[in-house]
């Protein structure tokens, strides 16, 4: 294990969101002059007042720590730095073609705040051929030659958010990363970089575009097999068979097999949103990802099936779900964490408005988007229920307590939920892929 000694580089930090806030902490906390830019001003006041502008129990941990981060809206923080790392998110627009304007407008900054010699990491999400076919013609046009002016390599982020996350010891000190570059000293470099902050191994690749493939290589490789057990779901939902204990009896073999589990959709920035990335680029090659493309089907089709699990429970009980009051339980993508992107939620609630449903939001992690205060309040006014996000406060509730606030159906989003004391209290019960 590293020391925390000090190092004579500076590092900047570009992005300080969910990825780029810890690292900037992990950077600092390991001996680094550290300098965090975005262009969030209440992001940046609340870093300076030791605060953390979102909910994240790593950060939570490490509130101290925030004030050894030269937080700043001044891009002129960027002259300052040996190394440059680059964190801004990589969305992609309504036909899910990736968008690089805050790749394309980090890089801008960095030419033009530029420090002779600076190594630059791009720890955004973005697909095989990006740094080479986007970001290098910038500082080509700015007559900046790679390996001379500047050194450039990609090292793709792996941050794993929420309680969840803390409890199995996982977090961005811990976790073992991946880094390529466009040439040997600059991959030795960024190498020795994160051997200093990481304290698990680091593997170099044979290529800047080799690294760029792995992290969606990674979150493809997951939402393949969500896909897989969601259509498995569906299939065994008409036969009458619970897929959650099956798949927990498939995880009995030692060898061979990794469980994935079925839900009311995928959510966050990586999975939902990577797949993308390369069913786009191969597309400019001349291929064609029918794989990749028929699972972002299926599991984008999870939220309407949810909807429609509620609308038949409730035509069960001769309701129609025009009118109902139906409470959603969560809003956010993950369990305790309060990150809406890209979460099931939002597609959830459209297919509900489409139906006439009244709607009843409650997150205690988004007070914001909550249409109640508190539990409670969420259960007097409701009739039905959909579990959309599994935190903990949720899993806690005794399901006599459904009872007593007269619930009368509930759909478990997230299989989560003790589904035989539901049905045994007379209440109506169905999980994604369980009666």
């Amino acid at each position: 294990m590293q020391n925390n000694k000090k190092h004579s580089e500076t590092v900047a930090v570009i992005g300080l969101g969910y990825v780029g806030l810890p690292l900037a902490i992990r950077v600092a906390e390991r001996g680094y002059k550290t300098y965090g830019f975005d262009m969030d001003k209440k992001k940046i006041e609340a870093i300076k007042k030791e605060r953390s502008p979102f909910k994240e129990e790593f950060i939570e941990k490490r509130k101290h720590l925030l004030s050894k981060i030269n937080a700043s809206i001044d891009p002129t923080v960027l002259k300052k730095a040996d190394i440059v790392v680059v964190c801004v998110p990589t969305p992609v627009d309504e036909k899910f073609y990736p968008i690089f304007e805050p790749l394309i407008s980090a890089i801008e900054l960095i030419i033009k705040n530029r420090k002779a010699g600076q190594l630059i990491i791009i720890e955004s999400t973005i697909n095989p051929g990006v740094c080479e076919e986007v970001l290098i013609p910038f500082f080509s046009k700015a007559k900046l030659v790679e390996s001379k002016d500047y050194f450039i390599a990609h090292c793709p982020e792996r941050i794993n958010p929420g309680k969840d996350a803390v409890s199995k010891g996982y977090n961005v000190t811990n976790i073992a990363r991946v880094v390529g570059a466009m040439s040997k000293k600059g991959l030795l470099m960024a190498q020795k970089f994160y051997e200093s902050i990481i304290d698990a191994p680091i593997k170099p690749m044979g290529s800047i575009k080799e690294a760029e493939a792995c992290k969606v290589v990674e979150n493809s490789f997951r939402d393949i097999n969500i896909a897989f057990v969601n259509e498995l779901a569906k299939s065994f939902n008409k036969m009458g068979i619970d897929v959650k204990n099956v798949i927990e009896g498939a995880a009995t073999k030692p060898f061979a097999f990794m469980a994935h589990y079925p839900s009311r959709g995928v959510g966050g920035h990586c999975i939902p949103v990577d797949p993308y990335y390369l069913i786009e680029r191969a597309k400019e090659s001349g291929f064609d990802h029918k794989f990749l493309r028929v699972a972002r089907e299926i599991n984008n089709s999870m939220p309407a099936y949810t909807v429609e699990l509620m609308h038949n429970l409730l035509n069960e009980l001769g309701l129609s779900i025009k009118g109902t009051p139906i409470g959603l339980m969560g809003l956010s993508y993950k369990a305790n964490v309060d990150d809406l992107r890209e979460s099931p939620a939002i597609k959830i609630i459209e297919e509900l408005k489409k139906k006439g449903a009244r709607i009843i939001r409650f997150d205690p992690f988004i007070k914001s988007m909550s249409d109640v205060d508190n539990l409670e309040e969420l259960l007097q006014k409701s009739k039905a229920l959909i579990l959309v996000t599994n935190h903990q406060v949720f899993l806690d509730i005794d399901p006599k307590v459904f009872k007593k606030f007269g619930i009368k159906a509930i759909v478990d989003g997230v299989n989560c939920l003790d589904k035989e004391k539901i049905k045994k209290l007379g209440i109506k019960y169905r999980g994604i892929g369980r009666k």
